[in-house]
């Protein structure tokens, strides 16, 4: 039975692929586009435009995530993470600023570190900062706000510190069970023996099977989470949510909500946020730019593929709850 599905799978796989050719080849787009709404051009255009934004990101992740489940052994993460459970955070919230990974490419790297004995807060932590404390998503938000100390230094300041604040409120809600979506063979690393080799030239060999399998894995939840952020793209009325701006409760949760459907990458998103600056309070715009690469669409049918139901809805929760909190706050003692 597993096989016939597979095989389905595969068929079906083929057949889009050479639909999608045959209308990259043969179309005659001009035609095309007399016949289609443009609400539903508009949709293509976003969606191409998250994925095409997305997959560089997405191969990064998973080259990351395959590099360490061939080359990081247990022994190494152990050695390197305090065994104290709170004072194992603060290293994953530095280990965050220093690789250049957005939200697109985080989730396979933190579900193989974890898979390789990281614990489950520590895993949270380095999921919900890096997207935001790397080097890369610093130089965008400096150039695209000119500079800007109230906008550049509280939404790394906010990271640092609400990345440790949900990671503590995950070790107290879960105390560390296992929350993956994998069999007790995949969680104690056992996998396919023929990838198990020693020679560095096997190694890489298996570096990027493990590679090519993540990725046309987490291929399918990419896509459904563009198209339907696409979606939301083009048929939500935005002048409601400009209408909602200026208030400044309403408007992080407005600009919140937004960063969710928008599902951008982090080393984009500041760029689109700057664009919103005449018209929301700093405090929403900051919402916007903590709240997005934590949580988005597209990232949610990720993290339902590779995490349980009740681990992720929880998870979505806290985050909301803790930077929504942690916005008002800020927009009461600095702003």
């Amino acid at each position: 039975m597993r096989t016939s599905n597979n095989l389905l799978k595969d068929i079906i796989g083929l057949a889009l692929i050479g639909f999608f050719l045959y209308l990259f080849f043969f179309m005659d787009m001009n035609e095309l586009s007399d016949k289609i709404p443009s609400s539903w051009l508009n949709v293509n255009t976003i969606f191409l435009s998250i994925v095409i934004e997305a997959v560089p990101f997405i191969l990064l992740g998973v080259f990351a995530s395959a590099l360490i489940q061939t080359f990081v052994s247990e022994e190494k993460i152990k050695k390197f993470l305090p065994k104290n459970a709170i004072a194992a955070i603060i290293p994953a919230a530095i280990l965050g600023a220093i690789f250049p990974i957005c939200e697109c490419a985080i989730i396979p790297v933190v579900r193989r570190l974890i898979k390789k004995g990281m614990p489950l807060h520590v895993g949270v932590v380095f999921l919900v900062g890096a997207p935001i404390l790397n080097p890369v998503v610093f130089a965008s938000t400096f150039y695209a706000f000119n500079g800007d100390p109230t906008i550049l230094y509280g939404r790394f300041g906010l990271a640092f510190i609400l990345c440790i604040v949900i990671g503590l409120l995950m070790l107290l809600l879960f105390d560390n069970k296992n929350q993956l979506r994998w069999t007790k063979n995949e969680l104690q690393g056992k996998l396919d023996p023929t990838l198990e080799q020693t020679g560095p030239t096997n190694k890489w060999k298996s570096t990027f099977y493990h590679a090519s399998d993540e990725f046309f894995d987490m291929g399918k939840y990419l896509i459904m989470g563009a198209f339907i952020a696409s979606l939301f793209q083009t048929f939500l009325d935005r002048s409601v949510l400009v209408a909602l701006g200026s208030n400044d409760v309403l408007s992080p949760a407005v600009m919140m909500a937004f960063a969710f459907v928008l599902s951008l990458c982090s080393e984009a998103d500041a760029f689109v946020a700057a664009s919103f600056g005449s018209t929301f309070t700093t405090g929403s715009i900051l919402a916007f730019l903590v709240y997005g690469p934590m949580l988005d669409l597209k990232n949610v049918f990720l993290l339902f593929a590779y995490f349980r139901t009740k681990f992720v809805l929880v998870f979505m929760a806290v985050v909301t709850i803790v930077v929504f909190a942690a916005i008002l706050i800020f927009q009461q003692l600095v702003l």
